[in-house]
């Protein structure tokens, strides 16, 4: 196993400028402001307090712009770029509504830890600090959403499917605030909706039609979803998308991420959607892990379904910063714990993006798509992993970081792509997003689906493996498959396969 050891200099980058107001001038506001003060390497310029208390004027030499009431015109005329709420006992309710004010008004938000949190720790700006994403990136961050792409969604009915999850819940978001009808949020999983709803309503009571437990597996439960709330805009962010566990589990990926989308899609058509997105990965351009080929495998099913009332559409990208689950998300843990950081190799690269930016692309597509268009926002040059972890332990500081390399495991490539070289790359109505149309499928598409199904049904894991290469021919599997393990795989299966 190979080893880095990077030793960096203690020497703060640049601020960035990034135009904050703090709310709450008390005495967690106050204690926030001096450490981001005491600290130029957050790269912050702070403007100023809110606060209701009109008997304060400035704070640790800062003004005091206003009330609470005030924010949304103090973001505008301060051009503010984060808000950061240091009110520990804000009411769930309150908190809520001051959000939904300041991403209305063009800022982002940041918190201090509940009060309970606060109390066990103080509140210092060690507690908010977030790196810049621009310099993880390695370029700008792309703002795409642009104010006519937002008429999409404002009062239509809207179905977001994996709401719980990352892209998921930020889009719902961002949704929510642009004013839909009804925003339906669905999801398996029981706790990501109780979070998601308490974050974006400040209450939980899981008592209202807009929370939906239901696994997009089951056809009969979505068609009657469909049926009964008729959605006009679908958001399909539910999948499966962990790589290695995916080579283990191919069953599973066809049952969710195949077989899923095909429920979703086919009751959206029958029910007159408006129209239909599915959230996809760059690791569907020319696949090489079970993950890439069940998600390509998905942006043909939803293309084979254009040409209808529905306007169908992909959305293709790649990392997703700070994701539940990302490797930003684990490197800074192994950093914060002083634990070795893993590297698969020293040459692998990603295109990164941040959150923000996945889903202004999602939303873009849903304006755009009609005939069951992929799209791809330009991500610029993809960032090596390597110089990832150097450009974050330097925002945070780590002077002293141990990286291990553990080779590529099976499927996963040294360097992705955006589009196959089969693929024509044309340009859209949106400067920095691409698309592509998908092949014209052979007479027999529909069976080898149905055979796939049936394979992944009776948990045939070679086998799927097999009908996987048939369908999505341009799926070039590695030559060995993981080692099975309890009895429970197939055996290896022969290389060329």
């Amino acid at each position: 196993m190979q080893r880095l050891r990077l030793r960096l200099r203690r020497t703060p980058p640049p601020p960035t400028g990034t135009r904050t107001l703090i709310v709450g001038a008390g005495a967690a506001g106050r204690t926030l402001a001096r450490d981001l003060m005491r600290n130029p390497e957050y790269g912050l310029t702070l403007l100023g307090h809110l606060d209701d208390d009109a008997r304060k004027r400035r704070v640790n030499r800062l003004p005091v712009l206003g009330p609470l009431s005030a924010l949304a015109d103090t973001v505008r005329a301060e051009r503010i770029d984060v808000v950061v709420v240091a009110i520990p006992s804000m009411p769930p309710v309150e908190l809520a509504a001051l959000v939904r004010e300041a991403v209305r008004s063009g800022a982002r938000v940041r918190y201090l830890p509940s009060f309970h949190a606060a109390v066990q720790r103080d509140s210092r700006g060690g507690d908010l600090m977030a790196v810049a994403p621009a310099a993880l990136l390695g370029r700008d961050e792309v703002h795409v959403v642009r104010p006519t792409t937002r008429a999409t969604v404002r009062d239509r009915r809207v179905l977001v499917t994996g709401a719980g999850g990352s892209i998921g819940s930020e889009l719902c978001r961002q949704i929510r605030s642009y004013g839909p009808s009804a925003l339906y949020m669905l999801d398996h999983d029981e706790s990501n909706l109780h979070s998601l709803q308490l974050e974006i309503s400040g209450a939980a009571l899981l008592d209202t039609d807009e929370l939906l437990v239901a696994d997009i597996r089951d056809r009969s439960r979505m068609r009657q979803i469909f049926a009964e709330l008729r959605p006009q805009v679908v958001f399909h962010a539910a999948a499966h998308k962990h790589l290695p566990l995916l080579e283990r589990h191919p069953c599973e990926g066809v049952k969710s991420n195949v077989l899923g989308t095909q429920h979703l899609v086919d009751a959206a058509v029958e029910h007159g959607t408006e129209r239909f997105i599915l959230i996809s990965t760059d690791k569907a351009a020319a696949p090489t892990s079970v993950l890439g080929a069940t998600k390509r495998l998905a942006e043909l099913i939803v293309a084979s379904r254009a040409g209808g009332r529905t306007a169908v559409g992909s959305v293709r990208f790649g990392n997703v910063l700070g994701s539940r689950g990302s490797f930003l998300h684990v490197l800074a843990h192994q950093i914060a714990a002083h634990e070795p950081v893993t590297i698969t190799d020293p040459d692998v690269d990603r295109f990164f993006m941040t959150v923000e930016e996945a889903v202004g692309l999602v939303l873009e597509a849903g304006a755009m798509a009609e005939d069951g268009e992929t799209f791809v926002l330009d991500m610029g040059q993809p960032v090596r992993i390597v110089s990832l972890v150097e450009s974050y332990a330097a925002q945070v500081g780590a002077t002293d970081v141990d990286i291990r390399f553990t080779g590529l495991r099976p499927g996963e490539k040294l360097n992705e792509a955006l589009f196959s070289d089969s693929e024509d790359r044309t340009p859209t109505a949106h400067p920095r997003i691409s698309a592509t149309l998908g092949p014209a499928l052979p007479d027999d598409f529909e069976d080898g689906l149905h055979a796939l199904y049936a394979a992944a049904e009776a948990n045939a894991a070679q086998e799927v493996r097999a009908r996987l290469t048939r369908v999505v021919p341009e799926y070039t599997p590695p030559a060995l498959a993981v080692p099975a393990a309890s009895g429970l795989f197939d055996a290896p299966y022969p290389d060329g396969f």
